[in-house]
């Protein structure tokens, strides 16, 4: 599905980016402005630090005080991408859908699966472009993992080990960590957004849920530390952890197969490198990590002590994105993420909410 283009063929596409907060001016804006045939037109944000900080990297971008003003100048723009707080996600997609203009939606898409089907209907009904930003299925270690499995070097896997775990013992507030529901805060909605798209890209639908969430930290209003079981149709058990309550980090990827595991320790580099100003397309690889960060793949000895080979991870590629963001807009290329994938991921979300809530396994 493609949006209706008001550029030439040869002309970039049109970007309005709503909110610029850390979503906004660390993930999306560098990335649109790094791909070929996006450009960074308007951004909406009236707070005049924000307004500054976009200014410096982006000297040509124009301002909108507010969404309603955006929109109203709809025949201007060729995309929008919504990068405001998780609670503005379907009113603006839905606005923006109705300007008729393609869309691209952080993540989480929605609070509930049923609202991200709604909003993959109208998107379907008006013929636009609804993608959902799921960075990280472009992962250095995620990319590698999908080799490896595609290859068939660990043979059938049998269970999937993922953690995104910080150390964060004091919150930090704001509405990510709000416990008002209608804030939609806390880790299962926010990194468990990250760790079961991965899960059901890799491992298919999901059949039952299990979870377990707790409020750990002195002042803490919502989840912030948080283990979701799912068991899939083909028979592998995923087994995700976030948590802001980590002391010792686990591994990022433990992966056990019938011929070998994969053990795979650190983080992505790419949003470290984007929060310190360096861009895709700069001088130097964009999304390499040191042969020391390489995970190890092997059976029957601990990684820890030398055990496997180590396996060359492969870079990470958040440009890839909004790449394909652009060929679908303009070209009708496949959608990279889409809404409806997004609800199934809402789906286990809802049901480990169930689970941890009941203490009792929820069947999908």
């Amino acid at each position: 599905m493609t949006g209706s283009i008001t550029g030439s063929a040869d002309s970039p596409l049109r970007v309005g980016l709503v909110g610029y907060g850390l979503a906004g001016s660390v993930f999306h804006a560098p990335l649109i402005a790094a791909t070929e045939g996006l450009v960074l037109d308007t951004v909406v944000t009236s707070n005049p630090e924000r307004q500054e900080q976009a200014r410096a990297e982006f000297p040509d971008v124009r301002f909108a005080a507010g969404p309603d003003e955006l929109f109203a100048r709809a025949d201007e723009l060729d995309l929008v991408v919504i990068a405001s707080p998780n609670k503005t996600h379907v009113p603006l997609a839905t606005a923006a859908l109705k300007a008729g203009l393609p869309v691209v939606v952080d993540k989480p898409v929605a609070g509930t699966a049923a609202e991200a089907r709604e909003l993959a209907a109208l998107a379907e009904e008006r013929g636009l472009l609804l993608s959902v930003f799921q960075n990280r299925r472009w992962d250095n270690d995620f990319l590698t993992l999908r080799k490896l499995i595609a290859d068939g070097g660990l043979g059938d896997v049998w269970r999937f080990e993922s953690r995104f775990e910080r150390w964060r013992p004091r919150p930090k507030g704001g509405w990510r960590e709000s416990g008002d529901p209608a804030e939609i805060g806390g880790l299962l909605y926010d990194l468990g957004s990250h760790v079961v798209d991965q899960a059901l890209v890799l491992f298919g639908p999901a059949v039952s849920v299990y979870a377990e969430s707790d409020i750990r930290r002195p002042g803490a209003e919502t989840d912030d530390d948080t283990f979701i079981a799912i068991t899939h149709a083909g028979g592998v058990r995923s087994h995700l952890y976030v948590s802001a309550t980590t002391a010792q980090l686990g591994p990022r990827f433990r992966v056990l197969g019938s011929r070998a595991g994969y053990v795979k320790y650190g983080l992505d580099p790419q949003e470290a490198a984007l929060r310190e100003g360096r861009r895709p397309g700069g001088e130097e690889e964009w999304g390499t990590e040191p042969e020391g960060d390489w995970g190890r793949v092997g059976a029957g000895e601990s990684p820890q002590t030398g055990g496997g080979r180590p396996e060359p991870t492969l870079p990470g590629d958040y440009p890839a994105y909004y790449a394909a963001v652009a060929a679908a807009v303009r070209e009708g290329a496949p959608n990279p993420v889409t809404a409806l994938e997004a609800a199934a991921a809402l789906d286990v979300l809802e049901a480990a909410r169930r689970s941890a809530r009941d203490g009792a396994t929820v069947t999908l």
